[in-house]
């Protein structure tokens, strides 16, 4: 018995993590028991060492010092800002005015402002919440179906899962040893490819189903001039001319600076475009020169400080002028800003998300030091090996590696978080992919978006929590689980379409993060020759002068 334990330790290890978490009990202390268990049983048996365990404390203090996520609280607290900065409320009621005489346009206009503010707070919960009080009465007050309405908040607001700042794509870069950054980059076109599968899902109800989406009746639609114009066209031709200011500034700078990068083109080009329609709609509401639709003025000033927010956040780490971590500072910053102009800021609301923010960061934190004990004892007893030979002998090769992958992903987000499946089960097939060739930051991306589905899947799904919760009595759970299904879908042929198609993730810039402990200790000996320690690690090339960096401890 006990050879046989000794020999299948590894899978022993893992179908007991899997009983644990079956049972209810919480995930970060059930990875860490597990963990100690085995690795104490190993120790009575022989397998491993009592030294093994000595390394949790490097461990857990690299956890504690890792910069990349400190990026989580700076996001958490940001988009709990904004849920209550007004923000929300005003794009939903200024877009839905916009899209309103479409049929599903209160439905498009849910999409758009779920990718705003997916692109602005990277909090799913915020999101759902805040479309789910304010649009979910509006939809049903006017006809839309329940299972359409539901499904589209509860998808939309999935979107932070994607479109960085995504939490969860800090957390895959930190796990994937990869840069925050360079996974922003690589998911922002999936994460757009996915918000415009989701309004042609709703132009396909509004086809085949059009009495599920109505338009809004004229009485509805309160941004009209005096004479009863809806002044779509005053906001077309400023959006015409916005656009002409940015082509033309991306011209001049770029005949000034021929190397420039094009995504920090595009960020200084529609910088402009956006500084000039807001420039346009002061000067036109100071001086009441009536160049500008109540539309287009209302638009204007409504679309350009969620705009500015993400600039702040997303063009300042795209372009290398801050990290993660530090755009994420300069976002919660923004959002008090923005809430302060708004008069909603208060110390009870910020309070209230300083909480929910700790909450959220102590989550996290335990989890990730669970999986720490847990990973270090797995890989003691070769259970990275297990998960490879298991992987790779798989038919398809790497097409069968991912499809499997994304599978296992898929079926076991019905019952994990999706920092749970991050911090499990990533450290195992992140290295395995690797060894087949496969780029992290893809295949990163790739499964954000299969994790992405955590939050819709029926009857576990977060989303659908979320949106129960603030959702009306006429308004049941079961048209909530059948709303989801079609996005769900949507999701899974997202998923489907990157692994067909891999260039839709850019990966063209890629840093690797892994930093390896490198000590240069020069002994006090005649020839004065480098000894290097400990056994191991790294050393320099020869004729390489530059210090070593500074050592760094990451799990």
């Amino acid at each position: 018995m006990t050879a046989f334990i000794i020999a299948n330790m590894a899978p022993i290890m893992f179908a007991t993590l899997v009983l644990f978490l079956l049972s209810g009990f919480p995930v970060a202390f059930a990875l860490a028991a597990n963990g100690l268990f085995f690795g104490f049983l190993g120790i009575e048996f022989g397998l491993l060492k009592p030294e093994l365990l000595q390394a949790l404390p490097n461990r857990i203090f690299g956890i504690m010092s890792n910069d990349t996520l400190l990026a989580i609280p700076f996001f958490t607290f940001m988009g709990l800002i904004l849920e209550r900065s007004g923000m929300a409320e005003d794009l939903l009621d200024t877009i839905g005015q916009l899209f309103g005489p479409l049929r599903g346009g209160v439905a498009y206009a849910v999409i758009f402002v779920g990718a705003l503010l997916a692109a602005t707070t990277g909090v799913v919960a915020a999101s759902v919440i805040s479309m789910g009080l304010i649009s979910l009465p509006v939809m049903l007050r006017y006809g839309y179906d329940k299972k359409v309405a539901s499904g589209v908040i509860a998808a939309s607001g999935t979107l932070a899962q994607i479109i960085p700042p995504s939490l969860v794509l800090i957390v895959m870069a930190d796990q994937l040893g990869r840069s925050v950054g360079d996974m922003y980059q690589a998911a922002f076109i999936p994460g757009l490819v996915l918000t415009a599968m989701y309004a042609g899902y709703i132009l396909l109800i509004s086809i085949i189903k059009p009495t599920w989406v109505p338009a809004l009746p004229p009485e509805a639609r309160n941004l009209r001039q005096n004479n009863g114009d809806s002044g779509a066209v005053s906001l077309l031709i400023l959006l015409v001319l916005s656009i002409g200011a940015s082509v033309s500034y991306s011209k001049y700078y770029a005949a000034g600076h021929p190397d420039v990068a094009t995504d920090e083109l595009v960020i200084y080009s529609a910088s402009i475009g956006i500084a000039f329609a807001f420039v346009l709609a002061i000067l036109n509401r100071q001086f009441k020169i009536g160049l500008l639709s109540r539309m287009a003025e209302k638009v204007v000033f409504v679309l350009i400080p969620p705009l500015a927010l993400i600039f702040l956040v997303l063009g300042t780490i795209f372009i290398g002028i801050a990290t993660p971590t530090e755009g994420g500072g300069m976002g919660a910053f923004g959002a008090m800003v923005l809430a302060m102009m708004n008069r909603r800021l208060s110390w009870d609301l910020t309070k209230q998300a300083m909480n929910s923010t700790s909450r959220l960061s102590c989550f996290v934190v335990f989890i990730l030091i669970g999986s720490t004990v847990f990973s270090l004892v797995f890989r003691a007893v070769n259970g990275d090996l297990w998960v490879e030979h298991l992987l790779t002998s798989l038919p398809g090769g790497n097409v069968g590696f991912l499809i499997v992958v994304n599978i296992m992903f898929f079926v076991l987000a019905f019952f994990l978080d999706f920092f749970e499946l991050a911090f499990i089960l990533v450290p195992l097939v992140g290295p395995v992919a690797e060894k087949m060739g496969i780029d992290l930051i893809w295949f990163g991306v790739l499964l954000g978006v299969n994790m992405q589905t955590s939050f819709m899947h029926p009857p576990f799904g977060f989303a659908l929590f979320y949106l129960r919760s603030v959702a009306p009595k006429e308004v049941k759970t079961s048209d909530i689980y059948w709303g989801a299904i079609p996005f769900v879908a949507a999701q899974i042929i997202m998923v489907s379409l990157i692994i067909a198609f891999p260039s839709i993730v850019s990966v063209e810039k890629k840093t690797n993060m892994k930093e390896e402990v490198q000590l240069n200790l020069t002994m006090p000996t005649e020839d004065a020759s480098p000894v290097n320690l400990p056994e191991g690690a790294n050393q320099a090339p020869e004729g390489k002068e530059e210090d070593p960096p500074a050592p760094k401890f990451t799990q």
